[in-house]
């Protein structure tokens, strides 16, 4: 018969295991996609897809817009020094969290709504923007390499530098830091800021795409295509059962009069 000491030596051994599997579960999962979202095409989809003024009504989005306002200094401040419009970074947001509040009832109604509160993630996507640790780390890559496509220019090479040793625990920090957002929205403003240079140097601008810079922004660095025909698209966002693409929604916002006073369209 076992002791009650080696009894829970086992049991300790038994957690650690699992808890060793779960992350190797979560690994393999990020790194071979399955964490991605299922997305569309909207010109493919166009019966599908609705632009039906649902998203801007109910406690979520009242709550969104109170969180937000919260952070109104430190979003302009991120636009401000990378030169992209603070609405175009709220836009992309309004998607994220829209899709947080909606996708998690539960949370919403016992923390988001009572103490309006912006969703932070911590797993697969970090922090308010949904931010994925290989793209957080391709920004910064892109900074330094004056070959990449990417390339911004010698006044950001330096803008994302670190202040310790541990990159992986600084920039998991940065990201996810629940008192002080900065680093979300000047991580998002970076990562729009390359993907314009990067379209702009192959001849196709699209400055004024609001749903393809949105598109991109959920798609990643590696489905950026420069072309004369983009498509806007991106993961479904479900809100009172009308879909949308994030690529839709972020637009939708974008040319909408909410919160105007505060970000005002450029």
């Amino acid at each position: 018969m076992l002791s009650p000491f080696k009894s829970i030596g086992k049991i300790i051994v038994y957690i650690f295991a699992f808890i060793g599997f779960v992350l190797v579960v979560g690994y393999f999962a990020v790194k071979f996609g399955l964490t991605n979202t299922k997305g569309i095409i909207d010109n493919q989809q166009s019966n599908f897809i609705q632009t039906e003024k649902t998203w801007n009504i109910g406690e979520e989005w009242e709550t969104l817009k109170t969180a937000i306002i919260k952070d109104e200094e430190v979003i302009k401040r991120a636009g401000e020094i990378t030169g992209i419009p603070s609405r175009l970074i709220v836009a992309q947001l309004v998607v994220e969290q829209l899709r947080l509040y909606h996708s998690n009832r539960e949370l919403f109604k016992k923390i988001f709504y009572p103490l309006k509160l912006l969703g932070n993630q911590n797993q697969f996507s970090w922090g308010v923007m949904g931010i994925k640790e290989e793209t957080a780390k391709l920004i910064e890559k892109h900074l330094k390499d004056t070959s990449s496509i990417y390339y911004l220019g010698l006044s950001y090479e330096n803008i994302l530098d670190f202040e310790t040793k541990d990159k992986d625990k600084e920039r998991f920090t940065r990201i996810t830091k629940e008192d002080d957002r900065y680093y979300s929205y000047l991580y998002t403003a970076l990562y729009i800021k390359q993907i314009l240079t990067q379209w702009e140097k192959a001849g196709f601008p699209i400055t004024d795409r609001i749903d393809i810079i949105s598109t991109l922004y959920n798609i990643g660095f590696k489905h950026s295509i420069p072309n004369a025909n983009p498509q806007s698209g991106g993961a479904i966002i479900e809100i009172k059962n009308v879909p949308y693409s994030f690529g839709t929604l972020a637009k939708n916002f974008y040319n909408s009069n909410e919160l105007i006073e505060y970000f005002p369209k450029n």
